[in-house]
Protein backbone atom coordinates (compact mmCIF):
# COMPACT_ATOMS: atom_id res chain seq x y z
CA UNK A 1 0.00 0.00 0.00
CA UNK A 2 1.44 3.36 -1.00
CA UNK A 3 1.71 6.02 1.65
CA UNK A 4 -0.18 9.13 0.62
CA UNK A 5 -1.85 12.21 2.03
CA UNK A 6 -5.43 12.88 0.95
CA UNK A 7 -6.86 16.39 1.16
CA UNK A 8 -10.31 15.34 2.37
CA UNK A 9 -11.75 18.81 2.89
CA UNK A 10 -10.59 22.30 3.80
CA UNK A 11 -8.56 21.89 6.98
CA UNK A 12 -8.54 18.08 7.04
CA UNK A 13 -5.85 15.76 5.65
CA UNK A 14 -5.91 11.95 5.93
CA UNK A 15 -2.60 10.07 5.89
CA UNK A 16 -3.01 6.59 4.41
CA UNK A 17 -0.30 4.26 5.64
CA UNK A 18 0.80 0.65 5.73
CA UNK A 19 0.19 -2.02 8.36
CA UNK A 20 1.06 -5.61 7.51
CA UNK A 21 -0.39 -8.58 9.38
CA UNK A 22 2.32 -11.19 9.81
CA UNK A 23 4.54 -9.01 7.65
CA UNK A 24 2.60 -10.11 4.56
CA UNK A 25 -1.00 -8.89 4.29
CA UNK A 26 -1.23 -5.10 4.17
CA UNK A 27 -4.50 -3.96 5.76
CA UNK A 28 -3.41 -0.35 5.94
CA UNK A 29 -3.71 2.20 8.71
CA UNK A 30 -4.12 5.95 8.97
CA UNK A 31 -3.75 9.19 10.86
CA UNK A 32 -5.29 12.59 10.21
CA UNK A 33 -4.16 16.21 10.45
CA UNK A 34 -6.80 18.81 11.27
CA UNK A 35 -6.67 22.59 11.40
CA UNK A 36 -8.13 24.35 14.41
CA UNK A 37 -10.00 27.64 14.36
CA UNK A 38 -6.92 29.29 15.89
CA UNK A 39 -4.84 28.25 12.88
CA UNK A 40 -2.90 25.57 14.76
CA UNK A 41 -2.99 21.83 14.00
CA UNK A 42 -3.80 18.53 15.70
CA UNK A 43 -2.96 14.98 14.70
CA UNK A 44 -5.61 12.33 15.21
CA UNK A 45 -3.68 9.08 15.74
CA UNK A 46 0.01 8.54 15.06
CA UNK A 47 1.97 7.38 12.04
CA UNK A 48 5.66 7.12 11.18
CA UNK A 49 6.03 9.68 8.41
CA UNK A 50 8.28 9.07 5.43
CA UNK A 51 10.51 11.83 4.07
CA UNK A 52 7.98 13.06 1.51
CA UNK A 53 5.06 12.84 3.93
CA UNK A 54 7.01 14.75 6.57
CA UNK A 55 7.89 17.41 4.00
CA UNK A 56 4.24 17.87 3.03
CA UNK A 57 3.05 18.01 6.63
CA UNK A 58 5.78 20.46 7.60
CA UNK A 59 4.85 22.66 4.66
CA UNK A 60 1.28 22.83 5.96
CA UNK A 61 2.26 23.32 9.62
CA UNK A 62 5.15 25.81 9.18
CA UNK A 63 7.89 23.30 9.79
CA UNK A 64 5.80 21.50 12.39
CA UNK A 65 5.84 24.51 14.72
CA UNK A 66 2.05 24.84 14.51
CA UNK A 67 1.33 21.25 15.57
CA UNK A 68 -0.27 21.69 18.99
CA UNK A 69 -1.27 18.16 19.92
CA UNK A 70 -1.16 14.49 18.97
CA UNK A 71 -4.33 12.65 19.99
CA UNK A 72 -4.19 8.85 19.94
CA UNK A 73 -7.77 7.57 19.91
CA UNK A 74 -7.49 3.77 19.57
CA UNK A 75 -6.12 1.76 22.53
CA UNK A 76 -4.60 -0.90 20.25
CA UNK A 77 -3.09 1.49 17.71
CA UNK A 78 0.19 2.04 19.53
CA UNK A 79 2.84 1.05 16.98
CA UNK A 80 3.62 4.60 15.79
CA UNK A 81 3.19 6.57 19.03
CA UNK A 82 6.91 6.89 19.73
CA UNK A 83 7.76 7.89 16.17
CA UNK A 84 5.07 10.57 16.03
CA UNK A 85 6.30 12.07 19.28
CA UNK A 86 9.83 12.05 17.85
CA UNK A 87 8.55 13.89 14.75
CA UNK A 88 6.87 16.61 16.86
CA UNK A 89 8.30 16.46 20.41
CA UNK A 90 6.85 19.84 21.40
CA UNK A 91 3.23 18.79 20.73
CA UNK A 92 1.06 17.80 23.68
CA UNK A 93 0.64 14.04 23.66
CA UNK A 94 -2.71 12.42 24.46
CA UNK A 95 -3.57 8.74 24.56
CA UNK A 96 -5.80 6.08 26.04
CA UNK A 97 -5.07 4.22 29.25
CA UNK A 98 -3.37 1.52 27.21
CA UNK A 99 -1.05 4.02 25.49
CA UNK A 100 0.10 5.29 28.86
CA UNK A 101 0.73 1.79 30.20
CA UNK A 102 2.55 0.66 27.04
CA UNK A 103 4.86 3.67 26.84
CA UNK A 104 5.20 5.12 30.35
CA UNK A 105 8.37 7.01 29.40
CA UNK A 106 6.59 9.24 26.87
CA UNK A 107 5.43 12.66 28.17
CA UNK A 108 1.71 11.91 28.12
CA UNK A 109 -0.87 14.40 29.31
CA UNK A 110 -2.55 13.05 32.44
CA UNK A 111 -6.07 13.39 31.02
CA UNK A 112 -7.01 10.26 29.07
CA UNK A 113 -8.59 10.79 25.67
CA UNK A 114 -11.51 8.50 26.52
CA UNK A 115 -12.50 10.87 29.35
CA UNK A 116 -14.92 13.80 28.90
CA UNK A 117 -12.39 16.14 30.51
CA UNK A 118 -10.09 15.65 27.52
CA UNK A 119 -12.93 16.21 25.07
CA UNK A 120 -13.69 19.56 26.69
CA UNK A 121 -10.16 20.77 25.91
CA UNK A 122 -10.88 20.62 22.17
CA UNK A 123 -14.60 21.38 22.23
CA UNK A 124 -14.21 24.43 20.00
CA UNK A 125 -13.12 22.26 17.07
CA UNK A 126 -13.85 18.59 17.73
CA UNK A 127 -16.72 16.41 18.91
CA UNK A 128 -15.81 13.07 20.52
CA UNK A 129 -17.88 9.92 20.97
CA UNK A 130 -16.89 6.82 22.95
CA UNK A 131 -18.79 3.59 22.14
CA UNK A 132 -21.01 2.25 24.91
CA UNK A 133 -21.97 -1.34 25.68
CA UNK A 134 -18.62 -2.64 24.43
CA UNK A 135 -15.20 -3.07 26.03
CA UNK A 136 -13.04 -0.04 25.34
CA UNK A 137 -9.88 -2.02 26.09
CA UNK A 138 -10.66 -5.70 25.63
CA UNK A 139 -8.88 -8.28 27.79
CA UNK A 140 -8.48 -10.22 24.53
CA UNK A 141 -5.81 -8.30 22.64
CA UNK A 142 -7.07 -9.70 19.35
CA UNK A 143 -10.40 -7.90 19.76
CA UNK A 144 -9.96 -4.43 18.27
CA UNK A 145 -13.34 -2.70 18.11
CA UNK A 146 -13.61 0.39 20.26
CA UNK A 147 -11.95 3.69 19.56
CA UNK A 148 -12.85 7.29 20.29
CA UNK A 149 -14.65 8.61 17.20
CA UNK A 150 -13.88 12.24 16.35
CA UNK A 151 -15.83 14.74 14.26
CA UNK A 152 -13.92 17.77 12.97
CA UNK A 153 -16.81 20.20 12.77
CA UNK A 154 -15.30 22.73 10.36
CA UNK A 155 -14.72 20.12 7.63
CA UNK A 156 -17.63 17.86 8.66
CA UNK A 157 -15.28 14.88 8.72
CA UNK A 158 -15.36 11.82 10.98
CA UNK A 159 -12.09 10.13 11.93
CA UNK A 160 -12.62 6.52 13.06
CA UNK A 161 -10.38 3.52 13.52
CA UNK A 162 -11.69 -0.05 13.84
CA UNK A 163 -15.24 0.66 15.00
CA UNK A 164 -16.62 1.48 11.54
CA UNK A 165 -15.33 0.14 8.24
CA UNK A 166 -15.88 1.68 4.82
CA UNK A 167 -15.22 -0.53 1.80
CA UNK A 168 -15.38 0.25 -1.90
CA UNK A 169 -16.61 -2.88 -3.65
CA UNK A 170 -14.87 -4.44 -6.69
CA UNK A 171 -15.87 -3.35 -10.20
CA UNK A 172 -17.95 -6.50 -11.02
CA UNK A 173 -20.24 -5.78 -8.06
CA UNK A 174 -20.74 -2.20 -9.21
CA UNK A 175 -22.48 -3.54 -12.31
CA UNK A 176 -25.28 -4.61 -9.96
CA UNK A 177 -25.49 -1.20 -8.29
CA UNK A 178 -23.37 -2.21 -5.28
CA UNK A 179 -20.71 0.48 -5.01
CA UNK A 180 -19.64 0.63 -1.38
CA UNK A 181 -20.64 -0.28 2.15
CA UNK A 182 -20.25 1.17 5.64
CA UNK A 183 -20.41 -1.42 8.40
CA UNK A 184 -19.39 -2.08 11.97
CA UNK A 185 -16.29 -4.17 12.54
CA UNK A 186 -16.90 -7.95 12.69
CA UNK A 187 -15.30 -7.76 16.14
CA UNK A 188 -18.55 -6.34 17.56
CA UNK A 189 -19.77 -9.67 18.93
CA UNK A 190 -16.71 -10.46 21.12
CA UNK A 191 -16.42 -6.77 22.07
CA UNK A 192 -19.91 -6.53 23.58
CA UNK A 193 -19.78 -6.49 27.36
CA UNK A 194 -20.98 -9.76 28.88
CA UNK A 195 -23.77 -8.25 30.96
CA UNK A 196 -27.48 -7.41 30.73
CA UNK A 197 -28.28 -4.27 28.77
CA UNK A 198 -25.00 -4.04 26.86
CA UNK A 199 -26.60 -4.59 23.44
CA UNK A 200 -29.26 -1.97 24.15
CA UNK A 201 -26.60 0.51 25.25
CA UNK A 202 -24.73 -0.08 22.02
CA UNK A 203 -27.89 0.49 19.96
CA UNK A 204 -28.61 3.74 21.76
CA UNK A 205 -25.03 4.89 21.33
CA UNK A 206 -25.19 4.33 17.56
CA UNK A 207 -28.48 6.21 17.30
CA UNK A 208 -26.99 9.05 19.33
CA UNK A 209 -23.88 9.04 17.13
CA UNK A 210 -25.97 9.38 13.97
CA UNK A 211 -27.84 12.29 15.53
CA UNK A 212 -24.79 14.11 16.91
CA UNK A 213 -22.76 13.64 13.73
CA UNK A 214 -25.78 14.14 11.44
CA UNK A 215 -24.12 16.73 9.22
CA UNK A 216 -20.93 14.73 8.58
CA UNK A 217 -20.00 14.64 4.89
CA UNK A 218 -16.69 12.75 5.00
CA UNK A 219 -15.49 9.65 6.84
CA UNK A 220 -11.93 8.37 7.23
CA UNK A 221 -11.62 4.75 8.42
CA UNK A 222 -8.34 3.16 9.41
CA UNK A 223 -7.95 -0.16 7.63
CA UNK A 224 -10.28 0.31 4.70
CA UNK A 225 -10.85 3.55 2.81
CA UNK A 226 -11.89 7.19 2.92
CA UNK A 227 -15.38 8.33 1.95
CA UNK A 228 -15.44 11.95 0.80
CA UNK A 229 -18.39 14.15 -0.06
CA UNK A 230 -17.14 14.55 -3.63
CA UNK A 231 -17.08 10.76 -4.11
CA UNK A 232 -20.26 9.89 -2.24
CA UNK A 233 -22.85 8.86 -4.79
CA UNK A 234 -25.00 7.16 -2.19
CA UNK A 235 -26.75 7.93 1.09
CA UNK A 236 -25.57 10.54 3.61
CA UNK A 237 -23.19 9.26 6.26
CA UNK A 238 -25.85 9.59 8.97
CA UNK A 239 -28.11 7.19 7.07
CA UNK A 240 -25.21 4.84 6.40
CA UNK A 241 -24.48 4.62 10.14
CA UNK A 242 -28.09 3.73 10.91
CA UNK A 243 -28.06 1.16 8.11
CA UNK A 244 -24.89 -0.35 9.61
CA UNK A 245 -26.80 -0.70 12.89
CA UNK A 246 -29.59 -2.57 11.12
CA UNK A 247 -27.05 -5.00 9.70
CA UNK A 248 -25.82 -6.02 13.17
CA UNK A 249 -29.32 -6.48 14.59
CA UNK A 250 -28.97 -10.28 14.65
CA UNK A 251 -25.69 -10.01 16.55
CA UNK A 252 -27.26 -7.71 19.14
CA UNK A 253 -30.37 -9.88 19.55
CA UNK A 254 -28.22 -12.98 19.99
CA UNK A 255 -26.29 -11.19 22.74
CA UNK A 256 -29.56 -10.13 24.42
CA UNK A 257 -30.87 -13.69 24.43
CA UNK A 258 -27.72 -14.86 26.20
CA UNK A 259 -27.02 -11.97 28.56
CA UNK A 260 -30.23 -9.98 28.74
Amino acid sequence: MNHRIISVADGFWNIRGSFKIGGIIDVGTHASLVRRENGKYIFLDSYTLGVEEKRQIDEITHGGRDVEAIINVHPFHTLHAQAMHAHYPHARLYGTSRHLSRFPDLPWEETLIEDPAAHALFAGDLDFSVPRGVDFVSSNENVHFSSVLVLHRASRTIHVDDTLMYVRLPSPMRLFGLNDVLSFSPMLSPALEKRPGAALEFRRWVEELALRFHDAENLCAAHTATLTARENGGAPIKDRILRALEKVDKTLKRHERKHG
